[in-house]
């Protein structure tokens, strides 16, 4: 993770952010003290005094994904292994923010790939749906780049991935449909054929408990 945007220490996966790059927290809270006053609010009350700064540090870490390098990752955890029968990790959280009206769209990723060679650490398949959902996003192009990195760095004889997420700035303004949900999928490989696909979707809506 690069140094510019902000230190940070992983523990069993919750991300503790330590310091942050002040000169763009500084810029960023500048500009939304301002914004506050457009509203018709006053930054100088009680309750708003910290807030531009709390927002600076809150877009700090929603779009920290800039700073990673999603197929390193991947490649750090890559294992040579004669195994060549799907890998499915389903049920993956997600949490982005649409690039439109930078509000959150939230759901759960689906992904499966058929190894050639290669398989990689099973976590490593969430962090890299994190690296690129923490940037400012629309979720067709979220489903497209996980798909992409995933098949190009492992070299896969297939990637899937379907995506079911709801968005905010349909539920909370527009169109204000709160229980819609938007499905996206991509699919590489032996995926494009139908019996894989078949075998793939059944799998991520089946109840295997």
């Amino acid at each position: 993770m690069s140094q510019h945007s902000f230190e940070s220490e992983e523990l069993d996966g919750y991300i503790k952010i330590d310091k942050y790059n002040t000169e763009k927290v500084d810029r960023i809270a500048s500009h939304y003290t301002d914004i506050l006053e457009s509203l018709g609010e006053d930054p100088k009350r009680e309750g708003l005094l910290k807030t531009p700064e709390r927002v600076a540090k809150a877009l700090q870490f929603l779009t920290h994904g800039y700073d990673i390098d999603a197929a390193e990752v991947l490649r750090g955890a890559m294992f040579e292994e004669d195994y060549s029968q799907m890998v499915v990790v389903k049920d993956i959280e997600v949490y982005s923010l649409c690039e439109h009206h930078m509000l959150p769209f939230f759901g759960k990723a689906h992904i499966a790939y058929i190894p050639n060679g290669h398989i990689v650490g099973l976590s490593k398949i969430p962090r890299v749906v994190d690296i690129f959902a923490r940037r400012l996003q629309v979720q067709e192009r979220l489903t497209n780049e996980i798909r992409d990195c995933i098949q190009e760095t492992l070299g896969a004889r297939g990637v899937a991935v379907v995506m079911e997420c709801k968005h905010m700035c349909m539920a909370m303004r527009g169109v204000q449909k709160q229980n819609s949900v938007t499905t996206t999928s991509a699919f590489t490989g032996a995926f494009q054929n139908d019996v894989t696909r078949s075998e793939f979707l059944r799998l991520i809506t089946a109840d295997l408990a």
